[in-house]
């Protein structure tokens, strides 16, 4: 059965093309990787599919109803407690408890109960309204919902607690809990692996595999593609938006698909050109015989030669490795021995403590990995050694001339509203044309 079909779908930001043109048809119990640069799309793509941005050009198809649930790249901070956001995901069961709170108070009218044949008929809506609500597992739903968080590791004090309190990786497992309590027949998982620990990835892999519907998943682990896929689907950067192209097996069979198309593209663009230039020398050569000698035969096999040229269909020249990232770190500053100190620090959220009695010494050129399970601490840590957040004890010394620079799990410490040029320009004075400059290397 076909949960999903999009035919020549467009998508486009202002005058810029995401994806044109797209085909692609997603059926039952599919299990899809979706994968490509950043920014080819494939956001976008997932938003398109689950009906939460139109497209500007084609059709999107769905069963009328299907249930579909998307998980979000990022996780939005919210004061609503974590339990309360998974009840109020299943919106029909809370429609289904409106109208039996209704049908509760006309049943409370001493005018409907003094009227039998109106009695009957409510009766009669309400004796459906409990069998939708069953049927839906309403009467389950609490105890779904403490399953799913229990499975996903979120510890029974943080219940009630607004989701904004959770740290990065607990808010993605309550999104995950929030769109598999509905049941989904298709589930869209934008990077759901962002800001896992090493057991909640195992979770995650888990639940797909116990998953009964259609999956398709955006994410830039490896390792979870090849255990967790059956098919890999590629947004591929154009000049006029992105191409899909579908590839049977997991990453690590569509790595080597991949290889041997390239290479094949690789030799069929080799032998065209050289197919081109030939004609192209024809053309050259009967050109300069119908000026020497005025020959109508001379000219038409020219163009003849020309025409060949314009009606090939041009092999694109394969891209066979991208540009990478120009990421180094090289201080501009030498610095002392020691770049940062942390003696007896604590810190905790009112009466909770989340760091007791820190000590950790960082030598000068040292690259320190730090690691535990989501909800840890380990981004407040960081937050306190670079100053953002203040010690309820102990201290934080930084050696001289190391500047400090941390990159936010949520991007907290960007300003949405400022371009790319005016981050680096508001974070070191420098000309327009270095800001790009910069830029380009990543």
């Amino acid at each position: 059965m076909i949960v999903t079909d999009l035919a020549a779908v467009t998508r486009a930001h202002g005058d810029r093309a995401i994806f044109a043109e797209l085909s692609w048809t997603i059926e039952d119990r599919a299990r899809i990787g979706l994968i490509g640069p950043n920014g080819s799309g494939k956001s976008t793509l997932l938003r398109t599919i689950a009906g939460l941005e139109p497209p500007e050009g084609g059709l999107v198809t769905r069963p009328r109803h299907l249930r579909i649930a998307y998980l979000r790249q990022e996780q939005e901070p919210s004061d609503v407690p974590v339990m309360a956001m998974l009840l109020g995901a299943r919106s029909d069961l809370a429609t289904i408890e409106r109208d039996l709170t209704a049908v509760g108070q006309r049943l409370a009218d001493p005018a409907v109960t003094a009227d039998m044949p109106r009695l009957e008929t409510t009766l009669e809506e309400q004796e459906r309204l409990l069998h939708a609500f069953d049927r839906a597992g309403g009467p389950r739903l609490r105890n779904r919902a403490e399953g799913l968080l229990r499975e996903l590791g979120i510890p029974r004090d943080h219940w009630d607690r607004p989701v904004a309190a959770l740290s990065g990786g607990q808010r993605k497992l309550v999104g995950l809990a929030t769109c598999l309590i509905g049941d989904p027949d298709l589930l869209l998982l934008d990077e759901p692996d962002n800001h896992l620990d090493l057991q909640r990835k195992e979770t995650l892999e888990r639940l797909l595999a116990e998953f009964d519907g259609a999956v398709v998943i955006v994410s830039h682990d490896r390792y979870l593609l090849d255990d967790t896929v059956e098919r890999i689907a590629e947004l591929e950067p154009a000049a006029g938006g992105a191409r899909l192209k579908v590839w049977e097996g997991n990453y690590s069979a569509y790595v080597v698909q991949k290889e041997i198309a390239l290479r094949r593209q690789q030799q069929d663009y080799t032998s065209q050109q050289k197919e081109i230039a030939r004609l192209e020398a024809a053309v050259k050569r009967f050109e300069l015989w119908a000026r020497i000698v005025v020959d109508e035969r001379h000219i038409k096999q020219a163009r003849n030669k020309q025409r060949q040229i314009d009606r090939m269909d041009k092999v694109e020249r394969p891209v066979l490795e991208r540009r990478r990232m120009a990421l180094t770190f090289r201080p501009r500053i030498r610095g002392g021995a020691i770049a940062m100190r942390l003696e007896h620090v604590s810190f905790g959220f009112d009466d909770r403590p989340v760091i007791r009695d820190a000590d950790v010494v960082i030598q000068n050129g040292e690259r320190v990995g730090i690691i535990g399970p989501n909800g840890s601490g380990k981004t407040v840590l960081l937050s306190l050694m670079a100053g953002e957040r203040v010690p309820d004890r102990g201290t934080v010394w930084v050696g001289p001339s190391i500047e400090r620079g941390r990159y936010a799990q949520h991007h907290e410490t960007l300003d949405p509203r400022r371009t790319p040029i005016e981050t680096l320009r508001d974070v070191r004075p420098m000309t327009e044309g270095e800001a790009v400059a910069k830029l380009l290397k990543f």
